[in-house]
């Protein structure tokens, strides 16, 4: 068996060009990610995500750059602030209908109190 390693793929005309589909790997690879700060709403680094609207107080939507093709997802979330000693853990949630656009969530903490932490990361997966 052989192995081919790249670190670019390259059009025969030398442009770039987008990494190959791996249809067996699809399922396991995530749809869309964040990493952004809920406090101000900036994203920090992302895939599949156009942007991320603040609801309310540590409620926030999601919005996929590209429709995901299912709205059942299964999908994780984290958040904290840097040096916040409350030594309260974070709990991010569900915060509405799923779809193939969009993910509502909220951070909460503590006694479910709703904050918007400086630290927020959402992954998800959809078949």
């Amino acid at each position: 068996m052989s192995t081919i390693k790249a670190n670019t793929l390259l059009h025969s005309d030398g442009s770039t060009t987008t990494q190959p589909s791996i249809p067996a790997l699809d399922q396991r690879m995530a749809k869309a990610w964040v990493n952004f700060d809920l406090s101000n709403l900036n994203i920090r680094s992302s895939y599949n995500t156009s942007s991320c609207t603040d609801i309310a107080t540590g409620r926030f939507r999601m919005n996929f750059t590209n429709a995901l093709p299912s709205a059942n997802h299964a999908w994780v979330g984290a958040a904290g602030n840097f040096g916040d000693t409350t030594g309260s853990g974070r709990d991010v949630s569900l915060d509405g209908a799923m779809t193939t656009t969009t993910l509502h969530a909220r951070v909460t903490y503590g006694d479910n109190t709703a904050i918007g932490d400086t630290y927020v990361s959402v992954i998800v997966f959809s078949s």
